[in-house]
This record gives C-alpha cells, sequence and structure tokens, in this order.
C-alpha cells in the first residue's frame, strides 16, 4: 500500500530542504497539513501542489 501522507522530516527529505523550512512552508500555507492527535502530516498530494505551483512560478 503506498503511503498517503509523510511527516515534516520525511517531507523535508522529499523536497531537499531543512525541516525548518518545512515548517515554514506550513505557516504560511504554501504547504497544507492535517493535524492527527499529536502529530502533524503533509499529505503526498500536497508536496506534489507544491512542486507544480514552484515550477509553474518559475516558468512565468
Amino acid at each position: 500500500m503506498a503511503r498517503k501522507s509523510v511527516r515534516p522530516a520525511e517531507a523535508a527529505e522529499l523536497l531537499s530542504v531543512s525541516r525548518d523550512t518545512v515548517y515554514v512552508l506550513m505557516r504560511s500555507g504554501r504547504l497544507r497539513s492535517v493535524k492527527l492527535g499529536r502529530a502533524r502530516l503533509i499529505p503526498i498530494s500536497a508536496i506534489e501542489e507544491l512542486l507544480s505551483a514552484s515550477e509553474q512560478e518559475d516558468a512565468a
């Protein structure tokens, strides 16, 4: 079964940024996340949307 979400540290690895940068992106609203109990999870689709939006910004 494919994973549908990752923790911030895993998202940082996928994006090749620091964990702090992931938290900044979440606070700014550029990276969607959900809170499940005490855990903060980032849907894989949110990472894909962030990358797609970044590609469009670079193309503009």
